[in-house]
């Protein structure tokens, strides 16, 4: 989900992963993994290195009903824990949907792990019998850093990646 913003990105060609690369090489990494939080390891670390313009990538776990505990991620500290009532995290977690929020700060509810973070990415995570795991929350320090073209790479690779999940 895009929302509109005034804001004039040019994305330069080293702003853009290499999707193919990356997910040949995450497919290799998780080829018959089906332990959730190995799974959410590599792919953070996969993502967070090879994606340019993330400053923060992790996954926040569901732990009990309508709750968030932080998973494994990359960069600074990260908040603990997201009921779904709050932020961005809790809000896609909520309604099951992508969030791309390329203006945190018009988020009413967003929660300010990082004062730096200007731009999010967030998408739900479903294991093949429709549980959902958690979210995959992407941040960067760059203001509508993270495109449709993110999402369109991602949710396919997620549902892949996580369909066995245990």
């Amino acid at each position: 989900m895009g929302w509109p913003l005034d804001i004039d990105r040019t994305t330069a060609p080293t702003d853009v992963p290499d999707y193919d690369d990356l997910s040949a090489s995450i497919r290799a990494l998780t080829k018959g993994e089906v332990d959730t939080v190995a799974l959410m390891a590599t792919l953070v670390c996969e993502i967070h290195h090879n994606h340019p313009l993330c400053d923060w990538t992790g996954f926040y776990r569901v732990v009990a009903p309508d709750l968030l505990k932080i998973g494994p991620y990359q960069g600074g500290h990260g908040c603990l824990v997201i009921p779904f009532s709050r932020g961005v995290c809790g809000a896609a977690a909520r309604m099951g949907q992508v969030l791309n929020v390329p203006d945190v700060d018009a988020f009413a509810d967003h929660i300010a792990c990082s004062s730096s973070t200007r731009s999010e990415l967030v998408l739900p995570v479903w294991n093949g019998a429709g549980t959902l795991l958690g979210v995959l929350d992407l941040d960067s320090n760059t203001p509508a850093a993270f495109t449709a073209a993110d999402e369109n790479w991602l949710v396919p690779l997620l549902a892949e990646v996580f369909r066995d999940s245990v």
